[in-house]
């Protein structure tokens, strides 16, 4: 078995350091316009992150939501190595000043297969990676009512048969990338997302709960896999191992 070590730790420490940018642009431009906030921080943070990709991963592809990485990057189609990455994801959340709920993806697909990843949450100082893969508390019991963390905007069908199925309650929240390191850390119990998301959306978060332990899946029970030509990735199952078989249970009736 191939060693990533140090590839779990450069995740770590890259999108630790795109977290602590996107703070400092926005104590910058504090006052100024939304779309102002939501553009320049997208911008530095994946120009930060390319820079850094190209200095210390020159061979590598890469796959970001901010564009084509060809000109510095190999045609990621011809690698197995490939980087796929979100410099903010969540830019609505991040625009808000007070809101914590917005993230830094940096993950490492090798033959499609999320190994490596690494999800900052700078508002809360914290990066979650496969570097340090344990959660960062121990799961208790299986609350009674489970918890199904689903969009403060639109949450979908799906979401609400899984949570009406399991007794549950939903909790609002903003990018998938907190969404998901909710369940890591046990804030929340699901999340189940239809409906559209791509890539770079879920790849960090889906190898960081992996590597604690998590269920990860499509809906349909399959695993999620990477570097595809076409990087939309709509639906996920990230849950408690002991939900995961209702919850798919579920799923499998409401798409049939």
């Amino acid at each position: 078995m191939m060693d990533f070590t140090d590839d779990h730790i450069f995740a770590a420490e890259l999108a630790a350091s795109a977290g602590d940018l996107l703070i400092e642009v926005r104590q910058e431009l504090a006052g100024q316009e939304t779309q102002v906030i939501k553009d320049q921080g997208d911008q530095r943070s994946h120009d930060f992150l390319m820079e850094a990709l190209a200095q210390n991963r020159p061979s590598d592809g890469v796959l970001s939501e901010e564009g084509s990485a060809h000109s510095v990057h190999p045609q990621r189609e011809d690698c197995e190595r490939v980087w796929i990455i979100d410099p903010v994801d969540g830019t609505r959340e991040y625009s808000e000043a007070l809101r914590t709920d917005w993230a830094v993806h940096v993950a490492l697909a090798v033959n499609g297969q999320p190994v490596v990843g690494a999800v900052a949450l700078p508002a809360l100082g914290l990066t979650l990676s496969t570097a340090t893969p344990l959660p960062l508390e121990p799961f208790g019991p299986v609350p009674a009512a489970p918890r199904v963390v689903v969009s403060r905007s639109r949450p979908p069908a799906v979401a609400l048969a899984v949570a009406e199925a399991l007794n549950g309650e939903l909790v609002e929240m903003g990018s998938a990338g907190a969404k998901a390191m909710a369940v890591v850390r046990g804030e929340v119990d699901l999340y189940v997302h239809a409906g559209g998301q791509y890539e770079w959306d879920n790849c960090a978060p889906a190898a960081v709960a992996l590597a604690a332990g998590l269920h990860v899946s499509r809906l349909d029970g399959s695993p999620l896999t990477y570097n595809h030509p076409d990087p939309w990735l709509p639906d996920l199952l990230i849950c408690r191992t002991e939900l995961a078989p209702t919850a798919l249970a579920v799923l499998a009736e409401h798409q049939e």
